[in-house]
């Protein structure tokens, strides 16, 4: 989850550096480094702390160089501390990386028994130093193909040397690379996003595949040290990606972008004037689907959990959900017939793609459903069904949320059409209520001043409660993880029918409990369950989608969402869940942006 940059040019990189790494924060901000080449020597700063930090190590004393490397780390090997941030450098080596190397404590044994001395906890050095034995030997990329034979894990790599000063290589297994062209300049990068401002032509590095990279010119690897030919993508490019304009945070710009996400979601999907959703080339034939089976990871997940409610509801599907790091442990039993839906806002996430890697070995059909089209689920699967949420830099998710959320309905009505399991009047009025969802949201939002009084309740709480039958009862789970992500405060999620079996223990006076209850099949069901809440001494919050008040005299607050039907009642239930997280979060002055030990592309196991 750590971010990875590296610039070959005819100029000074540094500055170019520092402005990628800035965009790659969200990969990682509890610590950041640099190296270039000056004069046959690697000059290396790094510190804890963000970029900025680095920035104005840079400002008093500059790093010049044509050819460097950088880095912002999420640890994994050793505390957050200078010492352990990247790039870890010998006299002649330096690298920066982003993986876990799962052998290094074997390999550190080795090493020292050779004479060689670490100075950080981490598990990257060995690789800097393994690459220095081996150069006593061989050129630089023959001592790069040594070294990794020796690694096991995952790992993207940037890597510099001292007496090879126009080079940068980089390699990849498991965490993603990319690499980028420009005149008299390319680039390395974990992602598009770092490179954007810089170039819109990148290549992406496939596992086992090395580059070696200079002002002037790329070379592509495969693992079996055959030079290759790689595709060239041309990356869009997106208006105000990384501009926060008036808002305080990219959190609450990306809140309350959500009616445009919405709007450019459903009009990307739904042909208006044949009144039909323009999904098409299913990688199976829709009648002959026996089962989807859908995985994801943290808000992902919960995502799946939503539409499992709808697919069951829509069409005669049988559908299953799965945690990514379970789904590929498991002794599955695999299906032609199945079709096995993955979705990850990233597309980079590493149990997400470990997922799917073992679905491809085993030949059934996949789908994705990604924010980032150039990445490796998107790339890897047979069928991708783009979110259009635009960039998310906040690290807790909220328009890609609803973006997947929207887009796994849609599939769903689509696949209940093609397969007649809902009759077309039902079918068109569906979609007629899709395309008034993105007004629907910016009502919702008009509910923020109530929110914000909601927000004050949890600041002396020793935790909350958030409940929900149904297809709440992900939204439930999904509003406790953003409380969590945001604030650092204890909440928890649960279905409303199982208080009684065990965590009405937690129930005491003043304790904050979110109710989500919707009109639907469960509602009545959902008020008996918040009449126990209350005669434990609960504070309730009622969050519904009905004008009729109930319950008022016992309610702490009772706040109302639009209706438009009830499959899409999940998706405006979502919005008051992310305002109350975040507000929540603003009172207690945390870094709203960038929680702390979180990171938005979770790129290790």
């Amino acid at each position: 989850m750590c971010g990875i940059i590296g610039i070959a040019s005819n100029k000074s990189v540094s500055m170019n550096i520092i402005n990628s790494l800035k965009k790659l924060e969200y990969r990682g901000y509890d610590s950041a480094g640099i190296a270039t080449l000056t004069n046959n020597t690697i000059n290396e700063k790094k510190c804890s702390g963000r970029v900025e930090e680095l920035e104005k190590i840079l400002f008093k004393n500059p790093s010049e160089g044509n050819v460097g490397i950088g880095h912002v780390r999420w640890a994994t090997h050793g505390i957050p501390n200078t010492l352990n941030a990247h790039p870890h450098s010998s006299e002649k080596v330096s690298v920066v990386h982003n993986g876990i190397i799962e052998n290094s404590d074997e390999l550190k044994k080795t090493l020292e028994e050779k004479g060689f001395k670490f100075k950080s906890e981490t598990d990257t050095e060995v690789i800097t130093l393994l690459v220095t034995e081996s150069l006593k030997k061989s050129d630089p990329l023959e001592s790069v193909f040594k070294t990794l034979k020796k690694l096991k894990g995952s790992f993207a790599l940037g890597i510099i040397f001292k007496n090879h000063t126009d080079i940068i290589i980089g390699a990849r297994r498991g965490s993603p690379l990319a690499v980028g062209y420009s005149k008299e300049e390319n680039y390395l990068g974990s992602d598009s996003y770092a490179l954007k401002s810089m170039t819109n032509k990148i290549s992406y590095l496939d596992d086992g595949e090395i580059c070696v990279l200079s002002k002037s010119e790329i070379s592509f690897f495969d693992a079996n040290q055959n030079k290759i030919n790689k595709k060239i993508h041309i990356v869009s490019d997106d208006e105000n990606t990384a501009d926060k304009g008036d808002y305080k945070n990219f959190m609450s710009k990306e809140i309350f972008e959500q009616p445009n996400t919405a709007k450019k979601c459903v009009s990307e999907y739904i042909d208006s004037l044949k009144k039909d959703i323009n999904i098409y080339n299913f990688p199976i034939t829709p009648g002959e689907i026996e089962k989807i089976i859908l995985i994801g990871c943290g808000t992902a997940y919960h995502s799946c959990l939503v539409a499992k409610y709808w697919f069951e509801e829509l069409t005669s599907i049988e559908v299953e959900i799965d945690i990514a790091s379970e789904f590929r442990y498991r002794n599955l039993k695999f299906s032609t017939k199945n079709l096995y839906i993955f979705v990850s806002q990233s597309g980079e996430t590493a149990d997400t793609a470990a997922a799917l890697e073992i679905c491809k070995k085993n030949k059934v059909k996949t789908c994705s459903v990604v924010n980032v089209v150039e990445s490796t689920i998107a790339r890897n699967s047979d069928w991708v069904l783009p979110i259009h949420a635009g960039p998310e830099i906040g690290v807790a998710s909220t328009k890609a949320f609803l973006g997947q959320l929207i887009v796994l309905y849609i599939l769903c009505l689509k696949l209940s059409s093609v397969r007649n399991d809902i009759d077309k009047k039902s079918y068109n009025i569906n979609i007629e209520n899709l395309k008034k969802l993105p007004d629907a949201i910016a009502k919702t939002l008009k509910s923020e001043g109530d929110i914000q009084i909601m927000a004050q309740e949890f600041l002396k709480a020793r935790g909350s409660m958030f409940l929900g039958r149904g297809s709440s009862f992900p939204i439930a789970l999904e509003g406790a993880l953003k409380l969590k992500e945001l604030s650092y405060l204890h909440a928890e999620g649960y279905p409303a029918g199982e208080m009684k079996h065990g965590p009405l223990a937690l129930i005491e006076e003043g304790l904050p409990v979110i109710v989500i209850a919707p009109k639907d099949k469960y509602f009545e069901k959902t008020l008996s369950n918040t009449q126990e809440v209350i005669a434990r001494g609960g504070k309730i919050f009622f969050i519904t989608d009905i004008k009729k008040r109930l319950l008022s005299t016992n309610i702490r607050l009772r706040l109302r969402v639009p209706h438009l039907d009830n499959f899409l009642s999940p998706i405006l239930l979502t919005i008051p869940l992310q305002l109350l997280a975040y507000h929540v979060a603003l009172l207690k002055s945390c870094d709203i942006d960038k929680p702390r030990n979180l990171a938005k592309s979770v790129t290790v196991e």
